[in-house]
């Protein structure tokens, strides 16, 4: 479902297609500030200043600010934040807020708009597809990890990894979910400037990043009590559980591929 939802997003124009994901970001932050049990009542009336910095986020990458974009949430942000949080004049927990809300920021906002960012990248002699191919790439395979280590797992798996946070996680998932993405993403490379060796190894670094996201999340959710982080889509649960692999597979993707091909 959320492939499908990327996919619709690089026919569109692309003003419309930054709005879209910037949109997912905005669902993605307001699911996790809402069931955040980290979160003091104080701190809600600071994340309007999280909520401000998606546009602002989002019109670095359209306008293609490579530097603003990339220092943007991690340095001023991360600064700002706790400022506002000192304003407010509640010391109690404090640091715990100077620590979570940043954080919700960088997974929700930072993460998924590298996403957009390739839109703005521009066409490479040889490659037509530009930002839209890389797009469509990297959200595919990220997702078909997903399911090639949920079906391994299933068939084979028996060891698990780590069951205090993601009982179904296990070492066969994970190595066969890894080897079956590396695979499929080899013969989508035509989405892609990639040579063989460079798909083989980029797609590695997605999966194994795609894992972290996952489990990362995971902990998150198991640390409020609850198995969904929402129910926006039926059956399927929160946007965060949708997204939560892209979150990091997405700024790992975007940074290898702007410096093997567009920095100069």
């Amino acid at each position: 479902m959320m492939a499908t939802i990327f996919v619709v997003a690089t026919v569109l124009d692309p003003a419309i297609s930054f709005v879209a994901i910037g949109a997912l970001s905005f669902m993605a932050l307001r699911e996790i500030a809402s069931i955040s049990k980290n979160v003091r009542e104080e701190d809600r009336k600071i994340l309007i200043w999280c909520y401000l910095a998606i546009p602002v986020q989002y019109l670095f990458a359209y306008y293609k600010q490579y530097s603003l974009f990339l220092t943007f949430i991690p340095i001023f942000m991360h600064l700002w934040i706790p400022f506002m949080l000192v304003l407010r004049g509640v010391t109690e927990n404090i640091g715990r807020s100077m620590s979570v809300l940043p954080t919700q920021l960088m997974l929700t906002v930072f993460g998924v708009s590298h996403l957009a960012f390739l839109l703005s990248l521009p066409e490479l002699e040889g490659f037509k597809a530009g930002g839209r191919g890389l797009l469509l790439f990297v959200v595919f395979i990220t997702e078909m990890n997903d399911v090639f280590q949920f079906t391994w797992g299933k068939m084979f798996g028996r060891y698990k990894i780590i069951p205090k946070i993601s009982p179904n996680k296990t070492w066969e998932g994970f190595i066969g979910g890894i080897i079956t993405t590396t695979v499929v993403g080899y013969f989508l490379r035509f989405l892609t400037p990639f040579s063989g060796t460079e798909a083989v190894l980029i797609c590695l670094s997605v999966a194994v990043t795609g894992f972290i996201g996952d489990v990362v999340v995971s902990a998150i959710k198991r640390d409020i009590g609850m198995k969904d982080t929402g129910n926006t889509i039926p059956g399927h649960g929160g946007i965060l559980d949708r997204i939560d692999s892209l979150a990091l597979t997405a700024p790992v993707f975007f940074h290898i591929v702007y410096n093997l091909y567009y920095l100069q």
